[in-house]
């Protein structure tokens, strides 16, 4: 017995064993900083990352001893941790070799990602929940050395990387749908491999087309979902999983607004409905740490510079959203101060902005004051934090000064912060720590000033070191807080970095990470802080408390139960060892039901005030419950338990309910098309803008809402939510010049009055605000007043007129721009014609780039110089001394200047990144000695279409339209002889919504025309982007089914003639609309040449086939417009008056009239939404009787029989026989087969005598059916070729084939060239091989005596992408990777946030994809891009009298609009007015 005492003594003395007075700390010292460091899951074992090294640590210890991953030296570039196996990590190198264990790290296997590498702009790696093995590799393929053309590309493992396959090429981002542990996809194996992609859209890079793919075999086979109904919905810009739901964002064209959708299943998804005075927008969303039962939302209500948002809450389905608290503090980067308590349901923490008011107008200037509150009822109600009973505020998630979550961890209960008490929070400086072990309920002030701090032990230790400055000691906390040691660091004073722990803060170590010193003497230092041996005893029974997760008397219970947890008292003086690494489990008791534990029911909706669920439309008739009179039945109340709710007894909302019979009946229709007439007080119309809903709004439903904005000529404004039905006037008091709409954000319009205080709305005339300027608006009627941003809708240029009051002549425009929707003004450039914002795709991140013309040292008179700057002036570029003008275009920069050697002629210069210019080299054959005008006509389709006028005599001029390559620097001749009018106006239209279609109108008579004869015309199309023109095809018979007077078979007497864009009185009437693929009206004749445009001469013409067929419909001159996406044709006279309109049903095989009123109207304008997609129509017009008033007729098809129901659409399966659509495939005229542009492409459209409603707009571009091989008609004639009789491209006569070895001389290094072939492909084919390849395609060849490095090389370089090295390395890279760039960059690194995709490049804009458009002023970003570089001439008279002329909303969404013109002679002369 005394030998055991003896013993017993000795161990108790013994240093291993005695119980220590201080945390033992090790330091170690680092070469470079540690970009990334985390602990592998439940252990000790810690990875380091050294990225400037390029080198990986670990320690199995902590971090007290460290040894190097053993991989390929330097090749580190990053480390990722796999969320849900603690054993796998994986290094991702620079190139395409990577390196993963499975061992946490203790050894690495590498593996191949094929010709990739790491995504730059999303994570690279993406998991799947239940099976380790199974991961997404998010990478790039790249040509020329990783330099140019790269694709977005994911790859995919399925075996732990012992094989890695290829996913599918041009994503966007992919995740497994099982990629959280809370979301299920069902029980079988094919759910279980579901993966999630956006993809880009099937033929375009476009963002607007990008869209979802989902697939159960590794995209072995896809299917697009359906998001609206049995709609797809294109557009998507992020999806993401949080907890049980799979989110995808989507944008539409011409809004911020974005639409979400939510899938709990990723089989069937639901738009998610916010309350309707709060809308998603793009950038300003943040979707926050959720629950599984519902998604929390955040959404900014405040716009940057001091941004606030309000927080929204879901049901468990995550479909409809309700208010949770308003004014919450976000920072730029979209982060909410928003965080929940870990581990306990129901404890939410915000910082909430108390003088929302004073900040929301201030537009930055007015500081916010932020409060803290805290919610124990899941953001249902919120109370102040308090701390010795005053209110304490802390700062949040917005202000992070640590790594890891803010407030709390897994130890129940612990939560501390940095703040102070007072009435708002102050700078982090001035803060104190305060911790809580009540959840938040209460604070104590732990340690005076800011300090970083942890959790360790669950619970029982609290770290914490000074965050001001330098420090030499630690402070720890055994008890809660309540008492504070001291413990000094070995190497000195450090700044601290990082201070963390174990993921789940049971452990007794610390890792911090410090540096010493500064500048190039920096040490980094990271140290281990072990508590292990403080402590003799582990915890027993005694030494645990149960803790309630709520301790208030309200709000103890959250999804009906109340949560306790076992956790260590304060004062215990233990450690729970037994417990290391294993996290602490609450326990539940059940609670009685109440309200809150219930949600609305399938198709029911909360009530304005929130306090009921209300039917959300007709309800389902139930099953003979109505029949034989009834006139009640029994159906579900409207409520549902909240899905794993935990409630028993109490409340019960579920039990059905007794309704009427007559609430399953919808409204009745009158099967009538109604009409709504308004007068007003006015002789003439002088603008109208549709302001559209987009379809990713929440109000975007057909019908809806169709506000129109109109302007008279007494300058009065009226507005209509209805589509013209009824109207009301705003602005009452204000006669207002000019209406800008914006044209990238269709809900701000702005109203330009005389003076210098003018409006604007920023929600489609909900409400108006009134914007002073410094100066008047410009005199030039030629120039708009207002410029804007493509991306930044407060961002506008203003150009206002100087010393015009003076008879001094010295009458000027100056400049000024503005960051703030007019609030401040900055002087931007004095004496400047005009400025434009240049934000296109391909170019940066301008988002300051401004172009100006201004005339040389500020004199009028001199010459115009072309400036920019990316920094408002403070610094620019002279890009040209002495220009005409310039324009900017979907995918180039035009400017036309004076020709240096010959100063009577112009020349032309092209940009793709607004930076560098090249020349653009006109066809060696195309003879213009002198260039006196040039009109630039279209180039979505990656090359510009340009007119240069040939002839300029008046009345008789003409040019010939050249092609450029797809840089825009070299041209090819396309057609000659092309019509042309005095104002600079061409006769050249592209087909909306289908590839390469354009008509034209040529001179016939060229020499008779230039001695003074008339012209005679004649109409040509084209089906493959120019490269060949025809006739047009006359119909067999006239509308009234007799046969024309010449023969339709003798092509070349007998053909049919188009009345163009020269002729047109409106610019908007196009033939074609981008949402009724395949048609065409237009009003011309059938003979050898065109008529004039006259009842007696002219019919109206469609065709149904892209311009192949041709059908007369009806005899004279009408109008058109296509709504419900060509679904329904209207028609009405162009030239008489009338009383009625015809419209068709089954796209122009039948027409009926309908008389629209008991007068004669004479009618000026026929229109309809931009989109084409509205049941409804607008007449503009005056009664014959009538000289005092005009009048608007409403002609509304929306209750009509034929369009009750919606069309059934099936996109996975075209076969599907219940379907309303079929697959239609364009096809040029001369070929066997239906290749276009190197593939078949599959359209949808309506079966014509399908009577149903298309609705939401249909991606009518189905599928590519498959590639072709190349033919001759995917090459066109090269630079100095042009084509032959045979069809073939010849050198032009008198000029030598180029020698292009001559390259080889200039550059020794060089290793290669290409022999001319004559041909180049067409920008738009994408044909594969093919017999003719050879033939046409350019030769690569080595230069002599690089043969063997040729060799050597050859397989790795493409000869296209050779030649572009060689021959526009300038502006071809600079292209390609603006191109790259702009597809994939989210203008940020490092954050994976919904509703944080818009590119800090913008996506393709509105008007790329439609062709004739102004380019002045603010109409510079109207619809396609016509341009029209042009000196000082004046707007052709248009529609409407007074005023300037350009063009409506119309024209920003469908190509519609003037477009203008280089001449250095004035082309027009003084504006007269027009009236209506």
């Amino acid at each position: 017995m005394l030998l055991q005492l003896l013993l017993l003594q000795l161990l108790w003395l013994s240093p291993a064993a005695a119980k220590k007075d201080k945390p033992e700390i090790t330091s170690h010292k680092f070469d470079n900083a540690p970009s990334n460091f985390f602990y592998f899951d439940d252990s000790n074992t810690i990875l380091l990352h050294d990225r400037d090294g390029g080198l990986v640590h670990r320690s199995e210890d902590a971090g007290k001893t460290w040894d190097k991953v053993d991989i390929q030296g330097g090749k580190a570039w990053d480390i990722w941790r796999h969320p849900y196996d603690n054993k796998k990590a994986y290094i991702t190198g620079k190139g395409s070799t990577h390196w993963h264990t499975n061992d946490q790290g203790k050894t690495w296997l590498d593996f191949e990602i094929p010709k990739a590498r790491p995504s730059l702009f999303r994570p690279p790696l993406s998991f799947h929940a239940e099976n380790s093995k199974k991961v997404l590799i998010h990478g790039e393929v790249c040509r020329i050395g990783g330099l140019i053309d790269c694709k977005e590309t994911t790859f995919y493992t399925n075996d732990g990387f012992e094989h890695v396959r290829l996913l599918r090429e041009n994503t966007r981002g992919c995740a497994f749908a099982h990629a959280t542990r809370e979301f299920k996809t069902g029980d079988d194996d094919k759910s279980d491999d579901r993966i999630i992609c956006v993809t880009t859209g099937r033929i375009s890079f476009d963002r607007r087309e990008h869209r979802l793919a989902v697939s159960d075999n590794y995209f072995e086979d896809e299917e697009e979902p359906s998001l609206e109904g049995d709609r797809t919905v294109q557009g998507i810009i992020n999806i993401a999983v949080v907890k049980g739901y799979l989110v995808a964002a989507a944008r539409a064209p011409n809004t911020d607004e974005l639409a979400m959708y939510v899938t709990d299943d990723a089989s069937i998804w639901h738009r998610a409905v916010f309350p309707s005075d709060s809308r998603l927008k793009e950038d300003a969303y943040t979707i926050l740490e959720s629950t599984s039962y519902s998604i929390q939302v955040d959404v900014m209500t405040v716009e940057p510079p001091n941004p606030m948002g309000m927080l929204f809450t879901s049901n468990s389905n995550g479909t409809y959203f309700t208010r949770n608290i308003p004014h919450t503090n976000r920072n730029l980067n979209g982060i909410v101060d928003f965080e929940k308590v870990q581990g306990i349901q129901g404890i939410v923490l915000v910082n909430i902005v108390d003088n929302h008011d004073e900040v929301e107008g201030s537009f930055g200037r007015e500081e916010k004051r932020l409060k803290s509150q805290i919610s124990f009822d899941d953001g249902r109600t919120f109370r102040d934090l308090t701390a010795d009973g005053k209110s304490l505020h802390l700062h949040s998630v917005t202000e992070m000064n640590n790594i890891g979550r803010v407030f709390s961890s897994p130890a129940p209960g612990l939560v501390m912060g940095v703040g102070n008490t007072g009435k708002y929070l102050n700078d982090y400086i001035e803060g104190d720590l305060f911790v809580s072990d009540d959840a938040g309920l209460t604070w104590t002030r732990a340690l005076e000033e800011a300090h970083k701090y942890e959790f360790g032990d669950q619970g029982s230790i609290l770290l914490a070191i000074y965050d001001e400055e330098s420090t030499d000691e630690m402070r720890y906390s055994l008890d809660h807080g309540k008492k504070w040691h001291k413990v000094e660091l070995p190497v000195g004073k450090i700044r601290a970095k990082a201070l963390t722990t174990t993921p789940d803060s049971t452990s007794t170590k610390f890792f911090l990470w410090g540096t010493k010193g500064g500048g190039s003497r920096t040490e980094h230092w990271v140290f281990t802080i072990d508590f292990e041996d403080m402590h003799e005893d582990k915890c027993g029974d005694g030494d645990f408390e149960k803790w309630s997760a709520r301790v208030d008397d309200d709000g103890k219970c959250v999804m009906g139960r109340q949560q306790f947890y076992k956790r260590r008292k304060a004062d215990a003086d233990c450690f729970i060892r037994e417990k290391k690494f294993e996290e602490i489990e609450p326990d539940f008791d059940s609670c009685e039901c109440t309200e809150e534990d219930f949600e609305c029911d399938y198709n029911f909706v909360r009530s304005k005030d929130g306090k009921e669920c209300v039917p959300n439309g007709p309800l389902p008739d139930p099953k003979g419950a109505c029949k034989d009179g009834a006139k009640k039945y029994k159906s579900t109340s409207g409520y549902r338990k909240i899905p794993g709710n935990g409630c028993k007894g109490g409340v019960n909302l579920e039990e059905e309910k007794e309704r009427d019979c007559d609430d399953t009946h919808k409204p009745v229709v009158s099967g009538e098309i109604s009409t709504e007439r308004t007068a007003f007080p006015a002789k003439s119309f002088r603008g109208y803008f549709y302001l559209e809903r987009a379809e990713s709004s929440s109000e975007s439903k057909v019908g809806k809402d169709e506000t129109v904005v109109m302007r008279t000529d007494k300058s009065k404004v009226y507005l209509s939510r209805d589509h013209g039905k009824t109207w009301d006037q705003v602005l009452k008091d204000q006669e207002i010049r000019d209406i800008y709409p914006h044209p990238h954000f269709n809900d701000v319009c702005y109203f330009v009055t005389t003076s210098k205080e003018h409006w604007y709305t920023v929600n489609r005339g909900d409400t108006f605000e009134k914007f002073t300027t410094e100066k008047e608006p410009t005199r030039d009627r030629d120039l708009a007043a207002l410029a804007f941003h493509a991306d930044y809708k407060d961002y506008l240029i203003w150009t206002g007129a100087v010393d015009c009051d003076k008879k001094s002549g010295s009458c000027h425009n100056d400049a000024y721009y503005s960051t703030d929707r007019g609030a401040h003004w900055e002087v931007l450039r004095r004496y400047v014609r005009k400025c434009e914002f240049i934000k296109k795709e391909g170019r940066g991140d301008q988002k300051k780039l401004v172009y100006c013309e201004q005339f040389k040292g500020e004199k009028l008179g001199g010459s115009l110089q072309l400036k920019s700057s990316d920094n408002w002036f403070a610094d620019e570029t002279v890009h040209f001394e002495s220009i005409v003008d310039f324009a900017t275009m979907s995918e180039f920069i035009v400017v036309a200047s004076k020709d240096q050697e010959d100063k009577d002629s112009l020349k032309v210069d092209t940009s793709v990144n607004g930076q560098t210019f090249a020349d653009a080299l006109f066809p060696s054959n195309f003879n213009v000695p002198i260039q006196k005008a040039y009109t630039v006509l279209d180039s979505h389709t990656h090359a510009v279409f340009m007119h240069v006028t040939v002839g300029n005599r008046k009345d008789a001029e003409y040019g010939s339209i050249i092609k450029s390559n797809s840089n825009g620097t070299s041209y090819v001749l396309s057609l000659n002889s092309v019509n042309r009018n005095t104002p600079g106006y061409v006769d050249f239209e592209k087909m909306l919504g289908l590839e390469g279609v354009a008509l034209v109108n040529i001179v016939a008579n060229i020499e008779e025309a230039e001695k003074g004869s008339g012209k005679k015309l004649k109409t040509m199309i084209t089906h493959n982007d120019g490269a060949e023109w025809s006739l047009l095809k006359a119909p067999q018979k006239d509308p009234e089914g007799k046969a024309y007077e010449c023969k339709p078979d003798n092509v070349a007497d007998c053909s049919l003639h188009l009345h163009g864009y020269t002729e047109r009185r409106d610019p908007r009437a196009v033939f074609s609309s981008p949402s009724a693929v395949g048609l065409m009206m237009a009003v011309g004749n059938v003979g050898e040449y065109l008529t004039e445009k006259s009842e007696k001469t002219s019919d109206t013409f469609i065709t149904r086939d892209g311009g192949i067929e041709w059908h007369a419909v009806k005899k004279g001159n009408y109008m058109w417009e296509y709504g419900d996406q060509g679904s329904i044709i209207v028609i009405v006279r162009d030239t008489v008056s009338t009383d009625e309109i015809f419209y068709s049903l089954d796209e122009g095989q039948t027409w009926t009239p309908h008389q629209f009123s008991k007068k004669k109207v004479h009618v000026a304008i026929l229109s309809t939404v931009p989109s084409d997609n509205s049941l409804n129509f607008l007449l503009w017009g005056q009664e014959e009787d009538s000289d005092s008033e005009i009048v608007t007729f409403n002609i509304d098809f929306s209750q009509i029989e034929e369009r009750q129901k919606q069309c059934k659409l099936n996109e996975n399966d075209s076969n599907d026989p219940d379907s309303d659509y079929d697959l239609w495939e364009p096809k040029h005229p001369l070929s066997d087969s239906n290749c276009l542009f190197g593939h078949v492409a599959q359209y949808l459209r309506k079966i014509p005598d399908r009577n149903c409603c298309n609705g939401r707009s249909i991606q009518h571009l189905h599928h590519i059916a498959m590639k072709c091989e190349c033919t001759r008609a995917d090459f066109e004639c090269d630079y100095n070729y042009e084509p032959a009789k045979d069809g073939s491209c010849k050198l032009v006569e008198g000029l030598a084939a180029p020698d292009h070895s001559k390259i080889c001389q200039e550059d020794p290094k060089r290793m290669s060239y290409f022999l001319p072939t004559g041909y180049r492909r067409i920008p738009l084919s994408d044909c594969e091989g093919g017999n003719e390849l050879a033939e046409y395609e350019s030769k690569e060849v080595p230069c002599r005596g690089h043969e063997e490095d040729f060799a050597k090389a050859h397989r790795g370089l493409g000869g296209f992408w050779i030649f572009i090295l060689a021959v526009v390395l300038p502006v071809g890279i600079a292209s390609a990777v603006g191109y790259w760039v702009w597809q994939n960059w989210d203008g940020k690194f490092g954050r994976i946030r919904l509703g944080d995709q818009g590119s800090a490049f913008d996506a393709e804009q509105p008007w790329i994809k439609y062709p004739i458009l102004a380019v002045s002023g603010a109409v510079a970003v109207l619809a396609a891009v016509p341009l029209l570089v042009g000196s000082l001439w004046r707007w052709a008279s248009g529609m409407f009298g007074g005023g300037r002329r350009y063009t409506t909303r119309g024209s920003f969404a469908r190509g519609r609009g003037d477009y203008a013109v280089v001449d250095e002679d004035e082309l027009l002369g003084e504006d007269e007015d027009e009236e209506v």
